[in-house]
């Protein structure tokens, strides 16, 4: 063998240009392939590997035999040399200016590594398991372990990985275009650095040569805790979280389960504040999965939804402007300690939905903004992909590679972290081209109308795909305008979501609650208005985290008057809204009656359940969940008109609500629910009901244990014979001040 890469000087094998070395050293080779590793020609095989500060580089076989020594090449650090024959593997011994020393495969040496069916579906936009064939993945190639990178980029001139296993030298690992999908591909050898835990993000020069700011992976399944921006490689198998799951049996009833008939109750949190350490520092999933999920089953919740999980660079958007769609954030553990969370909600009988974000991304250098110099996630045109209201970009859903990232993105959770659900953020703006834009800021669709065409066939395309290949998981829409059919089948025209979350009804009543009760009479229909449209979707009511941040005031704090009215108020209004059709959603913190604002910087104020009301409020949100599960007619026709029937509807002098819940049509399995929304007692007030006999107080929200008046009717009233409310019977009932009753028909008397 010849010492020097004689290839690159006169009269030896293929020639190698200066401009080919001095391109590679520079970091500015489009196909560094073509130079570097083995490299047959007609007198044998020239290697050249490209390492800027090695010592020494010699040729070993697998065995660590030497087969000769690598000759510099170029001043920078690239080392040839001529073989007469090459063995079928071979290794490099790499020896460093600080004495040490690595034995490893050469990167150059493996071919192609994505097949041409994974290239074919990523660019369809139906390469469903983009999680473990994009991004940094744990593999076995020809018998060596090391990490496979790829990523799409397919304007950049050139994509090299950098990270700890190559001094973020862009020079040591330029990676391969596959043409003409725009997949950059390149495996590392654990030998040389890249094992779980090394950190690592992509340098690229644009289509015109200049540098980009470095980016995070798009497909990253583990990144660094912010501030810090690098992505991770995770440990073997972290796309499927490589621990035994205890679940199968839940997901097996989840499978066979009719969502629409069975009762939904779902606290909602940010798991970075329902709980803080001594240090006010966010608590990681297995502290939570101590203290949350016990929380959660004690108060009878069904599910827990948690505000965005995907990693997102600013802490204060709680989520909701994420760029690592992939990857759990690093402030409460790694991928595994979140699966190991969501086996043990399984455990408990509890569900989880994870809030998912594909309206908008941030604009973070490092991220998605401008990935390989162009408009590549976003559109180019700002009045297509530039969300005024938030800052943020745009997803392109016209272009199947984006379309195929979300979609996987999407499935991601719900396949390898087991995740219940998905409610979508933002649906409203991905439907309308027009959102929040005055004329002239906005293109219309190709036939000039104000509908965006490609989110409506992505949300169509969403919901179609998860409830194929995840069966018994939900998708829910936050969707705040009048769009027709949002939870409507996709085959009937409509977007195919499971519920959507009822905002109308939310910004109604609580409009309502706002007011003193002597002018309560004058908004009545803000109460019952949303029984006008109740079955037009299948519905979510949500107390929902924004309606307790800027400067919205705290749930306790929209009930107005003295103390005693603000908590029976409130206490009433909850009532009124467990007993309401439709599956029911709490921020955290309202079951506390908390008097401050969400700070998503601390935690729930804890030392209230010290102190009777608050603690009231906590049982009787705990008493709420426990009747709702416990008695059909309270879930089982949420979705359907027969399952609800208005007895009083109309008194908005008294400020009384009264109505009828089924759990069947011509069911005797009934429950009549009073409200009295005034501080009035209203005493021998006559309500129809269908049927004679005895009624229990099943509920009472003004009793003494929730910090009422203990007003009420002894736990059970007898019906007579006597019509009224177009009902063939009637009951006289004491009404507590700011009160909601729940009875339940028992049948008649002897």
């Amino acid at each position: 063998m010849n010492g020097a890469d004689t290839s690159a000087r006169a009269g030896h094998g293929a020639p190698v240009a200066q401009a080919d070395l001095d391109a590679l050293m520079a970091a500015r080779h489009a196909d560094p392939f073509a130079v570097l590793g083995p490299h047959p020609d007609a007198e044998g095989v020239v290697v050249r590997a490209c390492l800027p500060g090695a010592v020494s580089v010699e040729l070993a076989d697998p065995d660590g035999q030497p087969l000769a020594t690598l000759a510099p090449a170029h001043p920078g650090g690239i080392f040839a040399g001529r073989l007469d024959k090459l063995p079928g593997n071979y290794r490099l011994r790499i020896r460093w200016p600080d004495g040490s020393e690595q034995f490893s495969a050469d990167p150059y040496a493996f071919g192609l590594l994505l097949g041409e069916l994974d290239l074919h579906l990523i660019a369809e936009g139906r390469h469903f398991e983009l999680g473990a064939c994009l991004g940094a993945q744990w593999r076995k190639v020809d018998g060596v372990e090391g990490v496979r990178f790829a990523v799409w980029a397919p304007n950049a001139q050139r994509v090299s990985v950098i990270g700890d296993f190559n001094g973020w030298h862009p020079a040591r690992h330029p990676m391969r275009l596959r043409h003409p999908s725009g997949i950059w591909e390149l495996f590392v050898p654990a030998a040389l650095g890249a094992q779980p835990g090394a950190r690592y993000k992509f340098d690229l020069l644009d289509p015109h040569g200049a540098e980009l700011p470095d980016k995070a992976d798009p497909l990253a399944l583990a990144t660094e805790a912010p501030p810090a921006t690098a992505s991770v490689v995770a440990a073997p198998g972290a796309s499927a979280p490589p621990f035994d799951w205890h679940d199968a049996a839940w997901l097996r009833q989840r499978e066979g389960a009719d969502p629409y008939r069975a009762p939904m109750s779902v606290y909602e949190i940010h798991a970075g504040s329902w709980l803080r350490a001594a240090n006010n520092t966010a608590r990681g999933w297995d502290i939570l999965a101590e203290r949350l999920i016990p929380y959660v089953r004690e108060l009878g919740f069904t599910h827990i939804e948690l505000l965005p999980v995907t990693e997102h660079p600013f802490g204060g958007s709680w989520g909701y402007q994420p760029l690592s769609l992939y990857a759990p954030t690093a402030r409460l553990g790694p991928p595994q300690a979140f699966a190991r969370f969501i086996d043990r909600c399984h455990q408990n009988g509890i569900g989880v939905i994870l809030d998912w974000v594909p309206a908008h991304f941030p604009t973070d250098p490092h991220g998605l903004a401008r990935f390989d110099g162009t408009a590549l996630y976003e559109h180019e045109d700002p009045r297509e992909g530039f969300h005024q209201d938030w800052n943020t970009l745009i997803y392109n859903l016209g272009r199947n590679e984006v379309r195929g990232f979300l979609l996987a993105g999407a499935l991601h959770w719900l396949e390898h972290f087991h995740a219940d659900g998905l409610r979508v953020d933002a649906v409203a703006s991905m439907l309308y081209r027009d959102y929040s834009r005055e004329p002239g800021q906005w293109v219309p669709n190709r036939f000039g109308g104000r509908e965006n065409l490609e989110a409506v066939d992505f949300l169509r395309e969403l919901n179609t795909v998860v409830h194929e290949r995840c069966p018994g998981a939900l998708t829910i829409a936050e969707e705040s305008t009048a769009w027709p059919g949002v939870t409507a089948s996709v085959a009937s025209g409509g977007l195919g979501f499971d519920f959507k979350w009822n905002m109308g009804w939310m910004h109604d009543t609580l409009r309502y609650l706002s007011h003193e009760p002597v002018h309560r009479a004058w908004h009545h229909q803000d109460m019952t208005f949303g029984l006008v449209y109740a079955w037009s979707e299948v519905f979510v009511l949500p107390l929902s985290h924004d309606e307790v941040v800027h400067g919205k005031g705290s749930m306790i704090g929209k009930s107005p008057g003295d103390e005693w009215q603000r908590f029976a108020g409130l206490r009433a209004y909850y009532g009124f809204m467990w007993t309401h059709p439709g599956k029911k959603l709490l921020f955290m913190g309202g079951e506390l009656a908390q008097w401050q604002e969400w700070n998503h910087d601390s935690e729930l104020d804890w030392p209230l359940l010290d102190q009777p009301m608050h603690r009231g409020m906590h049982t009787l949100i705990r008493d709420l969940n426990h009747l709702y599960r416990e008695l059909p007619a309270l879930h089982a026709m949420d979705h359907r008109p027969e399952g609800f029937q208005w007895v009083v509807g109309d008194d908005n002098h008294n400020s009384v609500f009264a109505w009828l819940r089924r759990a069947a049509p011509d069911s005797h399995e009934v429950v009549l629910v009073v409200v009295n929304m005034t501080p009035v007692p209203r005493h021998e007030y006559r309500v129809g009901v269908p049927f004679a006999g005895r009624w229990e107080e099943c509920l009472n929200t003004d009793a003494a244990c929730y910090g009422g008046s203990n007003v009420g009717n002894g736990g059970a009233v007898m019906a007579a014979d006597v019509p009224s409310h177009g009902q063939a019977a009637s009951l006289v009932l004491t009404l507590p001040p700011l009160s909601t009753l729940v009875l339940r028909y028992a049948g008649t008397h002897d």
